[in-house]
């Protein structure tokens, strides 16, 4: 079982994450999880099973992961570095058009105290630049004024940097999930046919002091 992960975030002796790929199917019954809807809505989990309909999970239980399923979509990890919080968020172009990153790191100030300063994230395997050609009215809503190829990656981590994340906190792995078919699953190039890949962080239950 091959998961991914970030280097930023295994430098965090206390945290648990994964990105999923094919070949690394995840249980995500154990796990705290959403009805995926394309928004911006964000919940604080305290246990596992669906929290409801939204794109992005907070919790700082011990033990407790929080989920999110992609498929071309990205996979965004928050941790809070101070309070010991995370954040599992799925950002396609319309969550990443209405911020849902930024709402979810709002959620976590507001629940936990979490200054941006002390986030660090990272980006997860998702359609990159490279193959994510949307139509004009997509494409606008990304400052640009044509159809064309649209950044999701970019987008999301300029939120996060904007929202006051240092930029050297945020880790883009740059893996685009439509390009590499042995690896990922992509709802764009494999329609109805495509999987999903289960994408997880949480804090591990005995954490160094």
């Amino acid at each position: 079982m091959t998961l991914l992960r970030s280097a930023l975030l295994e430098s965090l002796p206390w945290l648990d994450h994964g990105f999923g790929t094919r070949s690394a199917p995840i249980d995500q019954n154990r796990m705290a999880s959403l009805r995926q809807i394309h928004s911006n809505l964000c919940f604080t989990a305290s246990s596992a099973g669906c929290a409801g309909e939204g794109d992005a999970l907070v919790t700082a239980e011990s033990g407790l992961a929080v989920s999110v399923r992609t498929a071309d979509c990205l996979p965004v990890l928050l941790a809070d570095t101070r309070h010991r919080a995370v954040a599992a968020i799925h950002a396609g172009w319309r969550g990443s058009a209405s911020a849902i990153v930024v709402a979810a790191l709002r959620r976590m100030q507001n629940e936990f105290g979490t200054a941006p300063g002390d986030v660090f994230a990272a980006i997860g395997p998702g359609i990159g630049v490279c193959c994510y050609f949307v139509g004009e009215d997509v494409a606008r809503k990304f400052g640009h004024d044509r159809a064309g190829c649209i950044d999701l990656a970019g987008a999301n981590r300029a939120q996060l940097v904007d929202a006051g994340v240092p930029a050297a906190h945020i880790d883009v792995l740059g893996l685009c999930t439509q390009c590499d078919p042995a690896r990922f699953h992509s709802f764009r190039r494999d329609k109805e046919a495509a999987g999903r890949m289960i994408s997880f962080i949480r804090v591990a239950e005995k954490t160094p002091v």
